[in-house]
């Protein structure tokens, strides 16, 4: 299926910001970086597909990379984060949601399309597997993993 079948659909709800943190209230600045979505170049033939999630100049300002294989209708993400800029590539189909200046934008990944998100800081990121099978998400964080969480907030937006 073409790249092009990746459907962006934003809701525009807005969610009222009274309550969020400070790292939300920070992103009504309007020179805040935005989240970035673009389809990603395959190599598709018999075997299946093949694709580079990012480029050797990219690669170079990571510090965690992580494969996650969700099961049907569950979610993954629910968060928001502190200071790490996240890239992660999604293997559809998928639902993704991303909560910036209080508006909702949900992003639907149809079955085989591939789609990369660049998620900077105080965008709160969600992703559900539409599918009925394992749903691949390939994700890039600029932070090192910390297992106490201190860069990563929760919220609930899926």
């Amino acid at each position: 299926m073409p790249q092009s079948a990746c459907r962006a659909r934003a809701l525009n709800r807005h969610e009222h910001a009274a309550g969020d943190d400070v790292i939300i209230r920070r992103m009504t600045n309007p020179h805040a970086p935005r989240a970035a979505i673009q389809p990603v170049k395959t190599h598709r033939d018999a075997r299946g597909t093949l694709f580079e999630p990012l480029t050797d100049a990219e690669l170079r300002d990571q510090k965690n990379v992580h494969v996650v294989l969700t099961q049907p209708n569950e979610v993954r993400g629910n968060h928001v984060h502190r200071t790490a800029v996240e890239t992660t590539t999604v293997v559809g189909p998928c639902r993704v949601r991303l909560k910036e200046d209080g508006q909702i934008k949900d992003i639907d990944v149809a079955a085989g399309d591939i789609l990369r998100l660049t998620i900077p800081p105080g965008v709160v990121h969600a992703f559900r597997n539409t599918g009925s099978s394992a749903m691949v998400l390939v994700s890039f964080s600029t932070n090192l993993h910390d297992p106490e969480g201190a860069d990563t907030q929760r919220e609930q937006i899926l």
